[in-house]
């Protein structure tokens, strides 16, 4: 049922039984009444308040009638009264009569609705009625609860709990099935017409129909869960959602999906997503009414409503209501529990409900998104808003795979859009997209190509983006683009639009969740067009001083000595590389980009990295100065020496002392940098130097000199063994004892591998992070995947031994294992062959990992099944597709 009297219908959820799920739910569960028996009364429910329907009349301090003509926001064809005729008791029961209206009334039909509104208020309990329930096409009965006080807000953030709905009982269509069932159902989330429900259907075994005979109706309501009975046999479980936390303690996901509010957080003023007990953890009241037609009954079964019905009345009979309160724990509710197995599993009474999944927080580090290159992006589908058509992704001769999209009569928009509801693929998830970090100098861009152009030769060609369930968007024409690229039917056109032109006219850049691209409204009929490259990106910033080459606007400088430095070669590895000398004059040497001393003019930005980016540069003394007591330094000024940090080189992470003849590298991260007093926003000049007047004899090489960001070089992934393991990786034996051996595979292009062997003792093996080092793949969800290559020289002695692959996060806080064959190849090992193994990293998070914080991997024969086993991995990495 619905409490406004001033809302529109809900057509969108009465199409169709399958889609019931706005006034109860889609699949029937089936009945196993040996595996409890629920019947038996846990002991600490206590009667709190009842009406037994033993009087001459309804008690009003109970019960007050609603009387209006409203339809209940449902379209519902009925004015309810207080007439005696539309309810009454007698014979110890309350009767609620559907009766036809007298001619010429505003509505074709009468009935009645009572609620208990200030005179029977409750938070948490059980709430139980027997009765029998009327039939007929257009029939619709229902015991439910709604708030008593609206404290999140008008119907329905405030909540609606519909303990029992049914329509058209009894009602057989063409094909004989006969509608018997009835609905559990909650109604929550954002203001209407975004509101969301979930819930599920029930139908008694052996075809037994709710309207031949009395059945009890009941729910128990605790805090964070609501249960759903008919006849005492649980068979729906709803509960609040429960939000996984990465190890930076970011909410990523929900291990549970089920309730959540939207409300205004008293605090900042914010309106906020709540994943808690809200808004079902307020005093709620009690209704009872029929209804007759309207947006849900008349759109199923036989469709509208059956006049003959009701023609002499139909009856909705109650024997009794009665509130029970746990006596165990009343502020909770939690202790009078009557469950049975599987109430709480999704496969059987728990029910998924429809909370948004919580995006991950920004990082801070600039990363892109690709929404689709030659595949679709699960987390991002191509969506046909209005049209009915189906995006398809077909093959191009000059782009591979596309993006192709359809514009029939019906007036639609088409692009793609990342909103939970429009999700179809298992493995995807929605995935707003947070600009905030790249809008100065992030673009959204695309290829497109006009197929065939719409029919009306005056249609506009539009782009559109949305943020935040379109609670900010900016609609233009595409041929506003950053480079005014016009469309031509035929070719492929790049388009480009920045993201800081959108946030001017109104975006909210944080929340991206939809972009289209369409001929103008009701203007595109006829159209066929193709998309590819659809992405949002931004470039790093970065900044590279020398590598194999000086940056003209970045010159190799002695600032006081009088020389020149040069560019000499160095070994294979560094090629040419900057080399300084220092004389008997005291100098500071290094790189510069100040107009006075030639090269470019250019300081470097490096805010937008401050928290992760590095300055980082390889050194090798050729000559050491003549003092021994030199000591060398670097020195970074900011926007003509207005700030300025100067370290001992000791200071870097790696905490080295140049050593003559060597090539060594030094890092040293922005923010102590900055925290040292560097204003990071106008860098300028960069120097690597002996103290001052004690360098006299150096000579040194400078190589491979930049600000950057590891973490962005690092945004598409990382090979944890190829010829070698990565830094901070070992290959590893768990338990065994053994230590696993690089060797070289007869296979010429696998070069070196990581072989193991498995002896007696039981095992796991593969690659191991060394102490506090992790890699966050977080970024990588959408389309990442943890790959590698494995070949069994020897099987297991145990011809039952079953491979795994398992990996774990934060040391061992979270961890999946699964079969090898459940890799996206599915196959099983066969000795002797090098075989490739893949699993998507969003189905390793579904499967309830962090990826933020991977520090195992591991493939080995089920523990204790491994005994004589030897085998390779190689190209073991965790990679962006």
């Amino acid at each position: 049922m619905k409490n406004t009297t001033t809302q529109l219908s809900r057509l969108f959820v009465a199409v169709t039984a399958a889609t019931m799920m706005g006034c109860g739910g889609s699949a029937k569960t089936e009945s196993d009444f040996t595996v409890v028996d629920p019947s038996e009364p846990v002991s600490d429910w206590q009667l709190v308040w009842s009406d037994e329907f033993d009087g001459n009349a309804i008690d009003t301090n109970k019960w007050t009638h609603e009387v209006n003509c409203a339809g209940g926001g449902n379209n519902e064809q009925q004015c309810y009264t207080d007439d005696p005729a539309n309810s009454f008791l007698a014979d110890g029961m309350l009767h609620i009569v559907a009766l036809p209206a007298e001619e010429g009334a505003e509505k074709a039909y009468t009935s009645a609705r009572l609620n208990t509104r200030y005179k029977g208020d409750f938070k948490y309990g059980r709430f139980e009625m027997r009765a029998k329930l009327p039939s007929g096409q257009g029939s619709w009965p229902a015991f439910w609860m709604l708030p008593t006080d609206y404290v999140y807000g008008g119907w329905p953030k405030s909540g609606e709990i519909d303990i029992m709905e049914a329509v058209n009982l009894k009602v057989a269509d063409a094909d004989g099935n006969v509608e018997s069932n009835i609905y559990g159902t909650l109604h929550y989330g954002r203001e209407w017409p975004n509101n969301v429900n979930s819930g599920k259907a029930y139908a008694l075994p052996d075809g037994v129909n709710p309207a031949d005979d009395f059945h009890t109706y009941a729910i128990e309501w605790q805090e964070g869960e609501i249960r759903w009975y008919m006849d005492g046999y649980l068979y729906a479980t709803q509960r609040q959602s429960q939000v996984r936390y990465d190890s930076k303690g970011q909410a990523v996901g929900l291990s549970h999906r089920g309730w959540f509010a939207e409300y205004y957080d008293q605090i900042t003023g914010e309106l906020s997503t709540y994943w808690n007990t809200a808004p079902f953890d307020q005093e709620f009241h009690l209704l009872l009414n029929l209804a007759v037609g309207g947006d849900w009954p008349e759109n199923v079964n036989n469709l509208g409503i059956d006049a003959d019905a009701f023609a002499n009345g139909q009856e909705y009979v109650i024997d009794y209501v009665r509130v029970y309160e746990c006596a165990s724990d009343p502020d909770t509710g939690r202790g009078c529990e009557t469950v049975r197995p599987g109430y709480e599993s999704l496969d059987d009474a728990l029910v998924e409900g429809e909370a948004p999944i919580p995006s991950p927080p920004s990082s801070g580090v600039v990363q892109n998104l690709t929404i689709f290159d030659d595949e679709p992006n699960p987390n991002w589908p191509a969506w046909d808003c209005c049209g009915g058509s189906t995006p398809m992704v077909i093959d191009d001769p000059d782009m591979g795979a596309v993006t192709e999209f359809y514009v029939g009569a019906q007036p639609t928009v088409n692009g793609f859009i990342s909103r939970g509801e429009f999700i179809t693929d298992e493995n995807g998830q929605a995935s707003p997209f947070d600009g905030s970090g790249m809008l100065e100098s992030g673009v959204i861009s695309f290829d497109m190509k006009i197929v065939s152009a719409p029919s009306n030769p005056d249609s506009v060609w539009m782009f559109k983006v949305e943020s935040n369930n379109a609670s900010s968007a900016v609609e233009i024409e595409l041929a506003a683009n950053r480079d005014g690229v016009v469309p031509q039917t035929g070719e492929w056109q790049t388009y480009v639009f920045t993201l800081q032109s959108l946030a001017d006219a109104g975006l909210d850049v944080s929340a991206i969740d939809v972009l289209m691209i369409f001929p103008a409204w009701g203007t595109g009929e006829g159209a066929v067009y193709q998309m590819d490259n659809v992405k949002i990106t931004a470039p790093t910033p970065e900044v590279v001083f020398f590598d194999d080459g000086e940056n003209p606007n970045w010159v190799m400088w002695d600032c006081c000595g009088g020389s020149m430095p040069t560019e000499e070669l160095d070994d294979d590895e560094h090629g040419l590389v900057a080399q300084f000398s220092i004389g008997a004059s005291p100098t500071v040497m290094g790189f510069i980009t100040r107009g006075a001393n030639g090269g470019g003019d250019t300081p470097f930005d490096a805010s937008s990295i401050l928290e992760t980016g590095v300055f980082e540069f390889e050194m090798k003394v050729v000559d050491a100065p003549s003092s021994l007591d030199a000591s060398w330094l670097i020195k970074l000024e900011s926007d003509n020496a207005a700030s300025a940090v100067e370290l001992p080189i000791t200071e870097s992470q790696q905490g080295l002392a140049p050593v003559t003849g060597e090539w060594q590298t030094y890092t040293f991260k922005l923010s102590d940098l900055s925290a040292a007093g560097l204003d990071v926003s106008a860098i300028d000049v960069i120097m690597i130097f002996p103290a001052w007047g004690t360098g006299e004899g150096a000579v040194y090489r400078v190589d491979n000199a930049k600000i950057y960001d590891p973490s962005a070089e690092s945004a598409n992934g990382i090979t944890l063994f190829a010829d070698v393991a990565a830094d901070g990786w070992s290959i590893w034996d768990c338990c065994g004892g053994s230590t696993p051996t690089v060797e070289t595979d007869e296979d010429d292009s696998k070069g070196a591998v990581a072989q193991f062997i498995i002896g007696e003792a039981p095992t796991v093996m593969g690659l191991l992070a060394d102490d506090g080092v992790y890699y966050d793949a977080a970024n990588l969800l959408a389309t990442g995947v943890v790959r590698f290559d494995m070949k069994v020289v020897s099987a297991p002695a145990d011809p039952d031994a079953v491979w795994k692959f398992k990996i774990e996060s934060g040391d061992a806080a979270t961890a999946v294992e699964l079969d090898l064959t459940d890799s996206v190849e599915g196959a099983a090992p066969v000795t002797g062959q090098w075989q490739t193994y893949t699993f998507t990293l969003q189905s390793l998070f579904n499967a309830g990992l962090d990826i933020s914080a991977l520090d195992v991997v591991m493939v080995f024969p089920a523990w204790g099944t491994g005994n004589g086993a030897v085998y390779r991995l190689d190209n073991v990495e965790i990679v962006a597709e």
